[in-house]
């Protein structure tokens, strides 16, 4: 029982990143449309795993600094400089991070000749062009919303001040 409950812990810290991290949620949204466009490349085996890998070290180190923000805000109420170089530090590790997670993208999504068979699937199939457009817009509103303010909106609740 306790391993399962070390389960529902950690999707609880999942959850919890993604309801009040807007980074974590634009990761999480990159993340959905890089493995959808992802099947137009035929990647192999090995560039699945090296783009998974690079999916998870981005999250990882967005939860993980999350995570010191949280206890640095926690543990120091007033300015202290090393809480600030700790903040720092953490958010680079996301940054770097990032930084070659694009490298990977370029490394994996580089053959400019897959970008028109893209744009003509898209042209030639109108209804998932739509689809597209309207997931697109939905992103950006999970993205600047989050998921609380969502739910708060669909329930009909008003935001208090």
């Amino acid at each position: 029982m306790r391993f399962l409950k070390g389960f529902l812990y950690a999707f609880q810290g999942i959850a919890y990143c993604i309801s009040h991290e807007r980074n974590m949620r634009i990761h999480t949204v990159a993340l959905l449309y890089v493995s959808a466009f992802s099947l137009f490349f035929q990647l192999s085996h090995v560039e699945y795993a090296v783009l998974f890998l690079t999916f998870a070290l981005v999250i990882m180190a967005e939860m993980v600094n999350t995570a010191i923000e949280r206890l640095c805000d926690k543990m120091a109420k007033e300015y202290h400089p090393l809480i600030k170089h700790a903040k720092d530090m953490a958010a680079g590790a996301v940054l770097v991070c990032a930084v070659f997670a694009v490298g990977v993208a370029v490394c994996l999504f580089g053959d400019a000749t897959v970008y028109p068979v893209i744009w003509s699937w898209f042209l030639s199939r109108p209804w998932a062009f739509v689809l597209f457009l309207v997931f697109s817009l939905l992103s950006v509103v999970y993205i600047i919303a989050g998921p609380p303010r969502i739910r708060d909106f669909l329930k009909g609740k008003k935001k208090r001040r």
